[in-house]
C-alpha cells in the first residue's frame, strides 16, 4: 500500500473509531434508536470510503505492477484476488 493512501485511511479508521464509541455511548444511554441507526449508517458509509480507497490503491499500485511486470501466473493471481474480494463485497 502506497504511503499516502495508508496514512488517509489511518486518519479515516481514527475517525471511525472515535464514532464507533459514540454508537457504544449512544446505546448504553438508551438514545433514540433513530438516531443510533443514523450513525450507524454514516459508519458504514466511511468504511465503504476506506474500502474504495484500499481498492482503488490495490488496482493502481499491485494489479497494475503485476501487468507491467509481465508475469502472467502473477497477473492472473491479482485479477482472482480482485474477483473475489468484489464478490464476496456487502455479503
Amino acid at each position: 500500500m502506497r504511503t499516502d493512501t495508508k496514512r488517509n485511511c489511518g486518519d479515516r479508521l481514527k475517525r471511525i473509531e472515535g464514532q464507533v464509541r459514540g454508537i457504544a455511548r449512544m446505546i448504553e444511554e438508551d438514545r433514540y434508536c433513530i438516531d443510533v441507526l443514523t450513525q450507524v449508517r454514516a459508519v458504514r458509509a466511511a468504511l465503504r470510503s476506506v474500502e474504495d480507497e484500499v481498492l482503488r490503491d490495490h488496482v493502481e499500485h499491485c494489479v497494475e505492477g503485476a501487468i507491467a511486470g509481465g508475469d502472467a501466473a502473477d497477473q492472473r493471481l491479482k485479477v482472482q484476488e480482485l474477483m473475489t474480494v468484489l464478490t464476496q463485497r456487502d455479503r
